[in-house]
């Protein structure tokens, strides 16, 4: 079948940086659709048949002529970030195709020097500053789209207020136009007020700063200081799951550090899978899914609105912005959510009707991991063991602690770990 959708990636230099195949598609088409400043960019003859994205975004003006010989103009690469990705979800590949022209951050990368391989690209257009704190360490190349012109001035104060105020800072403006611009500078800190293109790239090279840092903090009030050596902390924790109890806010409902790499190892991660992490407490268990990488999402599942602003606190501060927290209890809270691929269930074991919502939900050979604490939730898990299979696990660690002036083993409680897989 002949694609009836064409999605036309046209750059800073407009109509004439377009191949021959754009430019028939454009003259074929019923129908152009697309943003304003693209639109601008074709001629007077196109307006008839021009219509730019709703507010709130919405795919609906291209599904609602589905079959007509329709183009969707983007920016750069369509499938970059970019509405490509979108209709892509929404129609099988047969029903469009995508003419790319070279993205920003090809462009930003031809221009730097950098083997593109070797970047992390980002975006912050809908997103918070925070969604960069995963990718922060030292000698880390990112190149970030920004929404507007003031946000690589707000960048580059919450790189210095994130330790990270010696990074190079490069700003783009217009990449491959006749109105491309450059801005070099050794130091974030340094970047001041100073506003940039509205539609701009920004280039970093990450350096951390702690001797700024203190420099910084012994100006300010103790409270201040202490928060900024928090962030600074939470900015260089590794990847790998099992970080320091301390790196999260909690009240002291927490799967600890060491469990929860076993946990997390029995969850297994698997690129753009989706958590369930009910009873989430301070959402350890799903942020740590999130840092994984791979695009892998979590729904954290919790009713205590202490411990909701726990999770809103540690997903920020952690960059897990791949985690959407329901605020209830399960197995209420759990109806219409999207099936997961694993699920953990950390709380509300002895609940009626949990585990069997969990597991009725969980996708054909996904994973569920489960832990209890108490006699009851172990009879719960024996129960479950006894009926689906998987795999018990007793777990008893202890830690080194004083003892006068010596050391002992403190024994943590014992926990016992139901592990399965749903058959396919």
């Amino acid at each position: 079948m002949q694609p009836w959708l064409t999605v036309i990636g046209i750059g800073e230099d407009g109509l004439a940086g377009l191949g021959t195949p754009a430019r028939r598609a454009l003259r074929e088409a019923s129908l152009v659709v697309g943003g304003a400043r693209h639109l601008a960019m074709l001629p007077a003859r196109f307006d008839a048949r021009c219509v730019r994205w709703p507010q709130p975004f919405s795919l609906e003006p291209v599904l609602a002529r589905r079959g007509e010989p329709v183009c969707v103009l983007a920016s750069g690469d369509p499938m970059h970030f970019g509405v490509g990705a979108s209709l892509a979800r929404a129609l099988p590949p047969d029903e469009y195709r995508v003419l790319p022209a070279p993205s920003s951050f090809s462009l930003a990368a031809a221009r730097l020097g950098w083997p593109l391989a070797d970047a992390v690209m980002l975006s912050l257009l809908g997103r918070p500053f925070d969604s960069l704190r995963a990718h922060l360490r030292d000698g880390a190349r990112l190149l970030v789209l920004t929404p507007d012109g003031a946000a690589p001035a707000a960048l580059a104060s919450w790189l210095t207020v994130n330790g990270y105020g010696d990074s190079g800072m490069t700003v783009f403006g217009h990449l491959g136009g006749p109105l491309e611009s450059r801005v070099d500078h050794a130091r974030a800190a340094a970047w001041g007020a100073r506003s940039a293109p509205a539609l701009n790239l920004v280039a970093l090279t990450c350096r951390e700063g702690s001797s700024a840092l203190a420099m910084r903090s012994q100006s300010l009030p103790e409270a201040e200081a202490e928060a900024e050596a928090e962030a600074e902390a939470e900015a260089a924790l590794p990847l790998t799951p099992g970080l320091p109890d301390d790196a999260f806010r909690h009240d002291g409902q927490l799967t600890k550090h060491d469990m929860r790499a076993l946990v997390l190892g029995r969850l297994g991660p698997r690129p753009g899978e989706l958590l369930w992490d009910v009873g989430a407490g301070s959402g350890a268990i799903g942020i740590e899914w999130v840092r994984a990488g791979g695009g892998c999402r979590a729904i954290a599942i919790e009713s205590s609105p202490q411990r909701q602003a726990f999770i809103r606190h540690n997903r920020d501060a952690l960059g897990a912005t791949n985690l959407t927290l329901i605020e209830g209890a399960a197995p209420a809270a759990l109806v219409g959510l999207v099936a997961p691929d694993a699920i953990f269930v950390g709380g509300g074991l002895t609940d009626d009707g949990v585990l069997e919502h969990c597991w009725q939900a969980l996708r054909p050979g996904g994973r569920l991991v489960a832990n209890a604490v108490t006699l009851q939730t172990e009879a719960r898990l024996l129960d479950w063991h006894g009926r689906h299979g998987g795999a018990l696990l007793r777990i008893a660690l202890a830690e080194a602690r004083p003892l006068g002036s010596f050391e002992t083993w403190r024994p943590a409680l014992p926990i016992t770990l139901w592990h399965a897989c749903k058959p396919a």
